[in-house]
């Protein structure tokens, strides 16, 4: 099934922009703007306070004014409640961290900025005491006693949306969270244990997989195309398992290509046939060849965007990949929706900022 009414994107137009050579948000996730660790680290075994004045500033660095704006991917729920990555202008800080918490808080600061049918998840009220960024890439997160007013099936979306959230920062492997300077072992609504702390690895919109044991399938994350009120295409990140028994690239690719679950908001951007034939990764680029199925259109054959958007940002999700280059067999060059060839392999920044257009 073909998706309808989605904004069209110029890849390739971006790429003759020089846009390849960019870097996420221009380097603004840079741990050297983080919040800094604290003069002493905090003991797990006490219920040491947190506090902001520790974790937000290196010891003696001088006090500066931010002026202006950055880019910050904040993960918010859609109208279908699904956790979802959007980039949102905020005001600079030197606390990077805990600011992008901030603007995860109901009825705070983000909901001036917050796009149509987008919504924060932590509860109103929820105040953030302070952050603290661990040597092991553990980052604890102290708040409120707000925070424990959520109703429990919005427990593994706050989870969620706080882990992947902090995580895009350099550093951050995972999150630990105590309320009011007292470690939580478990969720305090709905009791979900989190006391090795929470990681991507444990997933985001959690999606039934045809493969279930754990000993022969692994966790990838895909992401498909999904639309509110015919507003423009964003892309939802969903956890599944795959086999382990074949190459993990073309596993990806062909739980791509086989779609999302019924009964989901998410859409289907391949075509009914697409197969994938082979996939070769070398040096940071993983080249994946399709069957001429994959493409599009009755005069001039060609590759939807949203089908790109998701073939990219799936796979640079994988270890190692950092572009992907997309071949189809007797087609020697690959279009684009504008019928410009896709010469070079894209990587997610790219599709990125052309989904911010």
């Amino acid at each position: 099934m073909k998706t309808s009414g989605i904004k069209p994107l110029s890849i390739v137009a971006l790429l003759s922009l020089g846009l390849l050579a960019g870097c996420f948000f221009e380097g603004e996730q840079s741990m050297e703007e983080m919040d800094g660790p604290p003069e002493e680290e905090v003991n797990e075994e006490t219920t040491s306070e947190v506090t902001e004045s520790e974790t937000d500033t290196e010891e003696g660095a001088e006090e500066e004014e931010t002026a202006g704006t950055v880019e910050r991917e904040l993960y918010l729920l859609d109208s279908n409640g699904m956790v979802v990555p959007q980039t949102i202008e905020i005001p600079a800080s030197k606390e990077v961290a805990a600011q992008a918490l901030e603007y995860l808080v109901k009825d705070g600061p983000v909901t001036e900025l917050l796009p149509s049918g987008f919504a924060a998840v932590l509860p109103a009220g929820t105040q953030i005491q302070g952050v603290n960024l661990k040597e092991d890439g553990t980052m604890i997160v102290d708040v409120s006693k707000e925070f424990e007013t959520y109703k429990p099936e919005e427990e593994q979306k706050i989870l969620q949306a706080m882990t992947y959230t902090l995580t895009q920062f350099d550093g951050v492997e995972r999150i630990k969270l105590w309320i009011n300077g007292h470690e939580l072992k478990t969720m305090p609504v709905n009791g979900t244990p989190i006391s090795d702390g929470v990681s991507r690895s444990d997933g985001i919109n959690i999606q039934e997989s045809a493969v279930s044991d754990p000993v022969e399938s692994d966790p990838v994350t895909v992401y498909y195309p999904s639309q509110q009120n015919g507003q423009e295409v964003y892309h939802v990140p969903v956890t599944t398992r795959v086999t382990n028994e074949e190459d993990l690239y073309t596993a990806v690719v062909q739980t791509l290509l086989e779609g999302p679950a019924l009964g989901t908001s998410l859409l289907q951007p391949f075509n009914a046939g697409a197969e994938v034939t082979n996939a070769e990764f070398n040096e940071g680029v993983l080249s994946v060849t399709f069957n001429e199925a994959l493409l599009t259109g009755e005069e001039t054959k060609s590759l939807s965007n949203e089908a790109l958007t998701s073939l990219v940002m799936s796979l640079t999700n994988l270890p190692e990949v950092e572009s992907v280059q997309v071949k189809v067999e007797g087609v020697e060059e690959v279009l684009n929706e504008a019928g410009e060839a896709i010469t070079e392999p894209v990587t997610k920044t790219d599709v990125q900022k052309a989904q911010s257009l």
